[in-house]
């Protein structure tokens, strides 16, 4: 073998072990131990598929082995007990990085297992043997699907062509359970953001809300005073002040109110009467205003209530805001309830267009509109995270005739 040739095999098995240890499949010692005793409940899938593999090949045995840079390890065994036995004893080692299937009636006979202890008696008496790699997703071969027996076996193209079928389907079992572990890690992962996102809006939130009250107050103070002139340039300033930091503390409380939303529900019975008839009183300044007329059908919906009233506040005052100038808004409240609970809010508005109906659901994004109101871009995204931590979703269309229908979909009834 020349020596470039070892260097490559050499960062193959190096990419190889990197592989294995990201799924972190379960390990004994090389010391016989069997593998049950670290605690490792092999999976049903993959003792049926073992237990299959036996009776597909005729064999008296199968294991899965995971082939580790120096010891083989069964995680599932039929026939014989799991353990784990050291890399160089193993027959599997010989030929899982080959690519394809190994079948042998007689392996005293074979120059590559005819002194292995597994043949020899050293541990075993194995005669019949065959051996399909373990390849993932990423190329490299895990280990192997083994079958064997103390007697001397034929190996028909039928039998090898179940055992290679066999071993692909125990690759996607345990490729499944890489997957699963990584998503469960990922969850977890969000859920630690979240809960560090809304420390951090709390305490960020505390720390602007106090000076920017200061400022508030002190503008008012200064707008008062018999010294300022109304008419005058100061008087103006300190208006320009007032707004900028009305708009900014209004803007700190819906990150603070976005940061703390949509994490966990408690669902109960209430009907959509009863939560527009509160969502009706905080709007009433906004609707007067415009005489906006606001229908609703009623439902029962098992939902959490105050999240879902944030939600319909802020989109009834959506519907409110964006209405077409010189036109008093009318804004219909329809709740839906089958196998899943579903509100639409359909408004006459300006509507949204296509290409800006996604972006719009994401936090801090605002349509540079002329003529549309100030604000943070927030409470879109408030509703989306109401939506999803009810197992739903939201999404926007537009209403026949121009305007607006936002679908929120509440999870099952």
């Amino acid at each position: 073998m020349s020596l470039l040739h070892a260097d490559e095999l050499d960062l193959q098995e190096l990419a190889r072990q990197a592989i294995l240890q990201e799924y972190r499949l379960p390990y004994g010692e090389a010391d016989g131990t069997p593998v049950e005793a670290f605690d490792y409940q092999t999976p049903t899938e993959l003792l049926n598929l073992v237990k299959l593999a036996v009776r597909v090949s005729g064999m008296h045995a199968g294991v899965i082995n995971i082939i580790t840079a120096d010891q083989q390890h069964q995680i599932a065994a039929v026939g014989v007990d799991a353990a784990v036995c050291s890399r160089e004893d193993s027959m599997c080692s010989k030929v899982f990085r080959s690519g394809a299937i190994t079948a042998v009636p007689d392996a005293s006979r074979d120059p590559r297992f005819a002194d292995n202890p597994f043949v020899n008696g050293g541990i075993a008496l194995v005669r019949s043997y065959a051996s399909v790699p373990l390849v993932a997703e990423s190329g490299y071969a895990l280990g192997t699907l083994c079958v064997f027996s103390p007697e001397i076996l034929g190996f028909d193209a039928e039998q090898r062509e179940g055992l290679e079928i066999l071993a692909r389907q125990v690759v996607e079992v345990l490729e499944l359970q890489f997957k699963t572990r990584q998503l469960v890690e990922a969850l977890e992962v969000v859920r630690r953001s979240n809960e560090d996102l809304a420390g951090f809006a709390a305490r960020v939130s505390h720390d602007l809300k106090n000076p920017l009250t200061a400022i508030l107050g002190y503008t008012e103070l200064s707008e008062q005073d018999d010294d300022v002139e109304t008419s005058g340039p100061a008087a103006r300033y300190f208006s320009i002040i007032r707004g900028s930091a009305s708009r900014m503390l209004s803007t700190v409380e819906e990150v603070l109110e976005f940061s703390r939303i949509g994490g966990s529900i408690s669902r109960r019975k209430v009907r959509l009467n009863t939560m527009m008839n509160a969502v009706l009183q905080d709007v009433l300044p906004l609707s007067s205003a415009c005489d906006a007329v606001v229908t609703v059908r009623d439902a029962q919906l098992e939902v959490d209530q105050a999240q879902v009233t944030a939600l319909l506040q802020n989109l009834v005052s959506n519907a409110i805001k964006y209405s077409t100038p010189g036109t008093p808004p009318r804004i219909e409240v329809v709740a839906d309830v089958g196998q899943t609970q579903v509100l639409r809010i359909i408004d006459h508005g300006k509507g949204i267009d296509p290409a800006d109906r996604h972006r719009v659901l994401e936090p801090l994004v605002r349509l540079q509109r002329e003529g549309d109101p100030a604000g943070s871009g927030i409470g879109l995204a408030t509703c989306a995270r109401i939506a999803a931590a009810h197992d739903g979703s939201i999404s926007l269309t537009e209403t026949p005739g121009g305007g607006t229908t936002v679908t929120v979909d509440l999870g099952p009834a």
